[in-house]
């Protein structure tokens, strides 16, 4: 993802900036989905684990990055205030 289009982009929820999850975050993210624990802004379990994403900058909300695009939808983006570490670094 172009670094200039990142710097744009802002949680469509919370308004704040986005940023990148990096490998650790992603795999405590990935693990929590298989564990059947993250939430989709429309309350269903998300089961798709996810290659790339870009959280909010308090990590509350995640939003998933499918082949290149960012999926900025609420109603898709992970509820994750469980989960700690995804705060902006």
């Amino acid at each position: 993802m172009d670094r200039k289009l990142l710097d744009l982009l802002v949680c469509p929820a919370s308004h704040q900036p986005l940023h990148r999850l990096d490998s650790p975050q992603r795999d405590a993210l990935n693990a929590a989905i298989t564990r059947g624990e993250l939430l989709r802004g429309d309350g269903r379990t998300e089961t798709r684990s996810l290659a790339d994403a870009l959280a909010s900058r308090d990590g509350k909300q995640v939003y998933r990055i499918d082949d290149g695009i960012p999926v900025l939808l609420v109603e898709e983006a992970l509820q994750t205030a469980g989960i700690d570490g995804l705060a902006a670094r």
